[in-house]
């Protein structure tokens, strides 16, 4: 490698990417930053100018501290990663040019959830060759398996993926359907409600005691109709670069839905319920009553 910059600088323009990268492997935006801030540290105990590829090196490098990451969370049985959470990017809906950049290169929490729950193996190789275009030889170094092996890996974790609903429609086509849903409860309009909630929809359910899974609209209606809507403000959000909603009791966070729209209707939902984990998180403040 020769460059005129020095190689921190030159690392710096990698970083994004890279954060990227491990984000989408572990799901955690603390873990994937602690992963390649890693990378700098073996990177600035190299000779720089016997690499000849950085941008390929930093990425197998950043693959290796990943896998062994996985392979560590897969070691403790006590730690339930199947049923894990990744990381909720929440921020206010307001359409600029910084938000649509980010908006590209963000994935729903759906497919996120699906990746968290392939094995370490298989969920490298779909992220790095189905996202990031890495070649499967360089993906078979990185988990010690033979080329062919990691295609089949990537086939497999391929197959869980396709089943995820994807979101269709313009971004405002999908914040018009969270929309709909947000005035038909609080109307208490359930034969409304029902119309944006697709039959098929999934209702991933994340709290303090577990995770909840449940098919079709009539939960998430009936949910809706148990409430105590005088008491709940609720408004659109983005959760991870998709149209989703923030609920407050008394200014205090109580819960973030992550919705996929599809087809102008809802077909997934992932619900975060957790006051320790809310208390945490960087979330808006609720809209100033009228």
């Amino acid at each position: 490698m020769s460059t005129e910059l020095p190689l921190a600088e030159v690392f710096e323009t990698h970083r994004g990417r890279l954060t990227t990268v491990a984000q989408r492997m572990l799901g955690s935006r603390a873990d994937a930053e602690d992963a390649v801030q890693e990378a700098w540290v073996r990177l600035s105990r190299q000779d720089a100018d016997s690499i000849d590829n950085l941008a390929g090196w930093l990425t197998t490098v950043v693959g290796r501290i990943c896998i062994d990451t996985l392979r560590s969370r897969t070691a403790k049985p006590e730690v339930p990663y199947d049923d894990a959470l990744p990381d909720f990017v929440v921020t206010e809906d307001v359409a600029t040019p910084e938000g649509s950049a980010e908006l590209a290169d963000s994935v729903g929490l759906a497919l996120l959830v699906v990746l968290g729950s392939l094995g370490p193996d298989q969920r490298l190789a779909f992220v790095l060759h189905d996202m990031f275009a890495v070649p499967f030889a360089e993906i078979a170094e990185i988990i010690g398996k033979s080329p062919d092996a990691t295609k089949m890996l990537a086939s497999r974790a391929r197959q869980k993926v396709r089943d995820v609903p994807r979101p269709t429609g313009r971004l405002q086509q999908q914040r018009e359907v969270v929309d709909a849903f947000l005035a038909a409860a609080r109307d208490g309009d359930f034969e409304s409600l029902l119309e944006v909630l697709h039959p098929d929809l999934t209702w991933r359910v994340h709290t303090p005691r577990g995770v909840r899974v449940s098919t079709g609209a009539s939960g998430v209606a009936d949910a809706v109709r148990r409430g105590d809507l005088t008491k709940v403000v609720a408004r659109r959000v983005l959760v991870n670069g998709e149209p989703g909603i923030l609920t407050w009791v008394n200014g205090r966070p109580i819960g973030v839905m992550a919705c996929t729209v599809q087809d102008g209707r809802m077909i997934g939902i992932v619900s975060l319920l957790d006051p320790v984990r809310l208390a945490a998180m960087d979330l808006p403040e609720p809209a100033p009553t009228r």
